[in-house]
């Protein structure tokens, strides 16, 4: 199995305790962390993260993200601190996260486009996909180029749907410029958030061996699709938790496995523009981009050989 020991440069997005247990939560990182060591060890690295947190300091991290363990952190060399800065634009005017109750939705009017006019992004582009098939044959195609398959790709890099513990927000990417670079229509992304007390975001892994995972965030294309003459219907694309374009309500569900946690349940959702590649808050107001896909590619690429379960 390919080594899963990353080293980034991370913003803490959040501390928290959960039942006695003290997670980590970045930016740049869907997954949940915790501490590896112990001791005096434990010790000056959770201060090195609350003073990041305190101070919104990028801090130089050696983690595991499939065992969701922070094995050393640092600061960051000059130059190091530098590329980040550079890479770290963030977007204009982001619309804002809504709070849901997910089991409480209706999904006749939640997945329509009107029941969402508070998002301003969808004013910015008006090419919609006009009907399913159409939208099927775009995820079709964004399945077919997972690492996974072994090639040969239509795109490069490939796409590692088939690890889903991190990465979306690169895989997301990626299937943003698909839909608007090959297929030519517009594409928003929607974030959901568990950024409230205990909420986690839990997922069961069937396409990749069945397992269970938890993010504190996600992300995936969100498409406009016409409906018959008058109404506009809301679809996710997201070929790493399912096998067609699925509705807005049932990708938000997904994410509360109460088999995989109790605490399984999504704060909010926000719909934002194409352009938004990541949180850069807890609270799910500020997000950065990735408007060279520099980022987007390297994270492709790191993740490419890796497996869920």
């Amino acid at each position: 199995m390919a080594s899963t020991k990353e080293t980034g440069i991370l913003t803490v997005a959040a501390i928290r305790k959960v039942r006695g247990e003290t997670q980590y939560l970045f930016n740049q990182k869907q997954a949940i962390f915790r501490l590896a060591a112990s001791g005096k060890a434990a010790r000056e690295s959770a201060e090195l993260l609350r003073e990041a947190l305190r101070k919104k300091l990028p801090m130089k991290a050696s983690f595991d993200t499939r065992e969701g363990a922070i094995h050393r952190i640092g600061e960051p060399s000059e130059r190091e601190r530098r590329e980040f800065e550079k890479l770290h634009i963030l977007l204009e005017k982001p619309d804002k996260s809504v709070r849901v109750d997910v089991s409480s939705v209706d999904p006749t009017m939640f997945n329509l486009e009107k029941h969402h006019r508070r998002f301003h992004c969808f004013r910015h582009c008006r090419r919609i996909i006009p009907n399913y098939k159409k939208a099927k044959k775009i995820f079709d195609f964004c399945a077919k180029q997972t690492c996974s398959l072994g090639g040969p790709f239509s795109v490069s890099p490939c796409i590692p749907f088939q690890y889903v513990i991190d990465g979306c927000y690169a895989r997301a990417h990626k299937m943003r410029w698909i839909i608007t670079q090959k297929y030519h229509y517009c594409c928003e992304k929607v974030f959901s958030f568990a950024n409230q007390g205990n909420d986690t975001l839990a997922v069961q892994a069937n396409k990749w061996g069945g397992c269970c995972v938890t993010w504190w965030y996600h992300v995936a294309p969100l498409v406009r699709v016409r409906l018959g003459r008058f109404a506009v219907l809301l679809l996710v694309i997201d070929p790493g938790m399912f096998d067609k374009p699925v509705l807005l309500s049932t990708w938000l569900a997904a994410q509360e496995n109460k088999n995989c946690s109790p605490d399984a349940h999504v704060s909010m959702y926000s719909i934002q523009p194409g352009s938004a590649y990541g949180p850069d808050n807890h609270a799910g107001t500020m997000f950065g981009t990735d408007p060279n896909y520099v980022q987007t590619d390297q994270t492709l690429t790191d993740y490419r050989n890796l497996v869920t379960c």
